[in-house]
């Protein structure tokens, strides 16, 4: 691919249903709005929010240091299991995999920064289900940021098509 210059969001969805994932990114060099965001965000969470770095193992952390923050509070123990667990594997894993591909380059993995927004459905009852839609979805999310997906013209051809997973709009088929 091509080096990561300013900062790049990325948007993914991975699997309808209650193990879906849904994943935003924000990948940025040094002295961006990027890292800018990274440090503020760990230095200041919030209850039900802690941001923390994903690892792929204990005392291993995916590069770029990513930074792992929930969507939403867990909303009981089983919960959070999902989102510290396979969610958090899965981002790291996806990150991981971003890299082997080529998407980013290995020779910026000590200087980016990435910030990854997750949401793991309360309802959620399949760890490995989940860890493999986050693990899609971050590293979907990623590339998608770093080629300038979704086009202008997929948004337009999709804006008379609007659904999700929670409504869709009577008259539009899926």
């Amino acid at each position: 691919m091509s080096l990561i210059t300013g900062v790049e969001l990325g948007e993914a969805f991975v699997e309808p249903g209650v193990n879906l994932a849904h994943i935003n990114t924000i990948v940025g060099p040094p002295n961006s709005a990027a890292e800018y965001a990274w440090t503020t965000a760990l230095a200041t969470p919030t209850a039900g929010h802690e941001p923390f770095v994903a690892i792929l193992r204990p005392g291993v952390p995916v590069k770029p240091m990513t930074l792992f923050v929930s969507k939403a509070a867990p909303a009981s123990p089983e919960h959070g299991n999902l989102i510290w667990g396979p969610a958090q594997a899965g981002v790291a894993a996806g990150v991981a995999d971003a890299v082997a591909d080529g998407t980013i380059e290995r020779n910026q993995c000590d200087e980016l920064r990435i910030i990854v927004a997750v949401w793991v459905n309360p309802d959620a009852d399949d760890a490995e289900a989940v860890y493999r839609n986050n693990r899609t979805a971050t590293h979907d999310a990623i590339v998608n940021g770093h080629t300038g997906r979704p086009t202008v013209d997929e948004v337009l051809a999709a804006r008379d098509r609007v659904s999700n997973p929670f409504y869709t709009p009577a008259g539009v088929a899926e």
